[in-house]
């Protein structure tokens, strides 16, 4: 059955006399990208009819991250169909789930939209793009990195109905140059590149008000899921097998985990390493402000916030090469530190240069606010949207 938190807002987007497009976000609800992007819309169109619909809102761990100011349309919520726990088998489970209810989806989908026929749709991620195009509606839609860059070449199936989904979007929107042209590739569509924005905003608040940003950094920080993507065992085992660096403390946050992975990684720890697991993000904020290196090193990336978030904190980082850094602006290419993971000494020398690099504070060009501002990103998305 298909639910409203607001029935009043319904009856009012129902009526000929408004002019309001309603703007639906269909997403996962515990997607904190798909969830930036919807707050970030709600203030600075706080006039605008602004919905989510959504077949997911926590579960497998997660935490809510929606609260009761959002106008949430509920699909077949599947949270409580899904293990308890993330894990590799419960990603496979949870694709079945997915594809198992996918028909009534449609018919939700067609059903809302029957409800609210001016409403234009923000689909993030490839599954809700498959919905859009499944359902015939009105769409932009946003994949993913991994979408993209790693799955069509998986997946024969997968990559037949990308193509179809990406092809009947109204607008098709990337957060990179690899991604775009990708999407070319796959599809012969030139898709639009918005940048994964941040809350430069909140950066700069907590900065102004924090008295952490300008004590000594000594924390070694990875911030990235802990699944095999991210090679987060490749950080611990560089620590485990130096003699220099045995005595050296890690601290992990990660947005999600797989159980298994996790399990992996933990074992490898000393007891002096500290999991701190997933972070809102005032808190990331204060213990970015007291990092002196943050790593990011995984197989494949497009465009990574928490990588951005980061430098902005005035932190160093540490990646692997790909393609997002050739393109960044040389205040925050002065700040990163491209580790070659075939040199066993690669930690010890990105912790060298890191020292170097957190001894100068971090002042961001305005060629890195304006590419970096979440809200001038979503600006150029609504120009997309309702166009």
């Amino acid at each position: 059955m298909l639910l409203g938190e607001s029935d009043r807002h319904g009856e009012l987007l129902q009526s000929n006399l408004t002019p309001l497009q309603p703007l639906v976000f269909l997403c996962g609800a515990r997607d904190f990208h798909a969830m930036d992007w919807h707050k970030s819309a709600k203030e600075l169109s706080p006039d605008k009819e602004i919905y989510i619909l959504t077949d997911l809102i926590a579960g497998e761990g997660f935490k809510k991250i929606i609260n009761d100011s959002d106008k949430v349309f509920k699909l077949i919520i599947i949270d409580k169909f899904l293990f308890k726990k993330q894990s590799g088998f419960g990603n496979i489970w949870r694709n079945f789930i997915k594809l198992l209810v996918f028909p009534i989806q449609i018919f939700l989908i067609r059903k809302f939209s029957h409800k609210y026929p001016r409403a234009i749709y923000h689909a993030h991620s490839m599954y809700y793009l498959f919905l859009a195009w499944a359902a015939g509606i009105c769409y932009v839609g946003t994949p993913q990195g991994s979408d993209i860059l790693i799955k069509p070449f998986k997946s024969w199936f997968y990559r037949c109905f990308a193509i179809k989904s990406l092809a009947a979007a109204k607008a098709i929107t990337v957060d990179s140059d690899r991604m775009k042209e990708k999407v070319f590739e796959l599809t012969g569509l030139d898709a639009h590149v918005i940048q994964n924005g941040i809350d430069l905003e909140a950066i700069s608040t907590f900065l102004n008000h924090s008295k952490n940003h300008s004590a000594n950094r000594d924390i070694l920080l990875s911030i990235r899921a802990l699944t095999p993507l991210y090679r987060i065992k490749d950080i611990v085992k560089a620590r485990n097998s130096s003699i220099k660096l045995s005595n050296i403390a890690l601290t992990f946050i990660y947005p999600f985990y797989e159980n298994e992975y996790k399990k992996e990684v933990v074992s490898l720890f000393k007891p002096i390493d500290k999991d701190l697991g997933r972070m809102e993000r005032i808190e990331m904020y204060k213990l970015l402000s007291s990092s002196k290196l943050v790593f990011s090193i995984p197989y494949s990336d497009s465009s990574p916030r928490s990588v951005y978030e980061a430098i902005f904190c005035g932190c160093a980082v540490g990646i692997t090469h790909n393609s997002y850094y050739d393109v960044l602006p040389q205040c925050m290419k002065s700040r990163i530190v491209v580790v070659d993971l075939h040199d066993k000494d690669w930690l010890e020398i990105a912790i060298e240069k890191s020292n170097k690099i957190i001894s100068k504070q971090y002042y961001p060009s305005d060629e890195a606010l304006i590419l970096f501002d979440q809200k001038k990103s979503l600006r150029k998305m609504e120009e997309l949207l309702f166009s």
